[in-house]
């Protein structure tokens, strides 16, 4: 295993390291004016788009996408990227279009749509002209385990109906959110894993009810569209915006959430190193009982452990991507898994160290790591919670 950078990954992270600091950190506060100007309105802020279209200018553009429709990257040379982007979550990933989920739903489409299910979706969404959501998750049932879904789809002629109730389905208060691809039943007499099918819902579809909108730990992600519960009362869409065949729903979930759990720790690792070079910030600047923090032995052994987890992290995700890229994301799955599981409780702990470095001030909105804090903690209930995946990894190992 060979984990350097090639040229051309290099190339791509100087690009990316280049734009964050010259057009997208400083665009942060941009930001936050234009949410306090519409406190009301959800959906992508002026600064967004005048980012995305830099970005788009300068070949920064659906760059987690391989193939013909994105920047050509594996996941090996798109793993530096997206660390990146990781330094500013709020802003990077949508400015290069490759914010979830988007990512996501734009794979499913790429990989099991049929030609006429790309050009009415997936064309768009690669140009950022409209936002989707994914709808999976449910409040009455405990979705860590795909197979308990209730939500129904069922034939009627050519036509499917489908009903029940979704949560936490991302991007669904954002009304430029023109998709919705919703996992439900088609048949809950076959085989476990046979009976979950997916299906296009556009939002304008009559049944379609947007029932209130959710926020993590106070925080609504109202410029990226926030996250939603949805109810299907009815919805009748044409049979034709079922993804790939019926029953393969399971299996197109499986296909879709490996790269995103990727995806999200290597933009953990940017969390991480922001959040340390915060810090080193404030330890060299504070002084506390006649010396400076970064002088007080505690803060030293933080930020030592702090970067050791990075670092050892970092190498578990580049191995990851490189199975992924070399072997496939079947076989990639228990890497998968250890990743989704250990960066986040680490880049959790590195923040709740810093906001203790910081005192009051880690908890304000002063500082990016309240939000930073939200952010990751709730990303190890995201695409799986860790008992789920410590549970599988765990059955792995103990295999013979």
């Amino acid at each position: 295993m060979d984990f350097a950078l090639d040229e051309r990954a290099r190339e791509f992270r100087e690009r990316a390291r280049v734009f964050l600091e010259e057009h997208v950190m400083p665009a942060e506060p941009v930001l936050d004016e234009q949410l306090a100007a519409s406190p009301h309105e959800w959906g992508v802020r002026p600064i967004v788009r005048e980012l995305q279209a830099e970005a788009r200018a300068q070949g920064l553009w659906n760059l987690f996408l391989p193939g013909e429709n994105g920047a050509g990257l594996t996941n090996l040379q798109y793993a530096p990227v997206a660390e990146v982007t990781g330094w500013s979550p709020r802003l990077a990933p949508a400015a290069f279009n490759c914010a979830a989920p988007d990512t996501g739903n734009m794979e499913v489409l790429n990989d099991f749509g049929t030609p006429e299910q790309k050009d009415r979706w997936l064309d768009p969404l690669l140009r950022a002209e409209i936002r989707s959501s994914f709808c999976m998750t449910e409040p009455d049932t405990a979705s860590s385990d795909a197979t308990n879904i209730a939500t129904r789809i069922r034939r009627d002629g050519d036509d499917c109906i489908v009903t029940g109730r979704k949560w936490w389905s991302t991007g669904a208060m954002n009304p430029d959110a023109a998709i919705f691809i919703v996992m439900g039943k088609t048949d809950p007499e076959a085989e476990r894993h046979r009976q979950q099918s997916m299906i296009l819902v556009p939002r304008d579809s009559p049944g379609v009810r947007i029932v209130r909108p959710l926020s993590v730990f106070g925080y609504d992600d109202r410029d990226h569209g926030g996250h939603a519960e949805i109810a299907f009362d009815e919805v009748r869409v044409p049979a034709i915006n079922l993804i790939g065949d019926e029953g393969s729903g399971f299996a197109i979930a499986q296909a879709r959430l490996g790269p995103g759990r990727i995806h999200h720790c290597m933009r953990a690792l940017g969390m991480g190193e922001r959040t340390l070079a915060l810090v080193r910030e404030r330890a060299n600047e504070r002084h506390t009982f006649g010396r400076t923090l970064a002088e007080q032995g505690v803060v030293r052994e933080w930020a030592a452990e702090s970067r050791i987890q990075l670092e050892a992290l970092r190498l578990l995700v580049l191995k990851t991507a490189w199975l992924m890229d070399t072997v496939g994301n079947r076989r990639a799955m228990t890497e998968i898994q250890a990743i989704k599981i250990a960066v986040p409780r680490a880049v959790q702990t590195i923040v709740d160290r810093a906001i203790q470095v910081f005192g009051a001030a880690g908890v304000s909105a002063d500082t990016p790591l309240a939000e930073l804090y939200a952010g990751i903690r709730s990303l190890r209930i995201a695409d799986g919670p860790d008992e789920v995946h410590l549970s599988s990894l765990g059955r792995a190992e103990l295999r013979v």
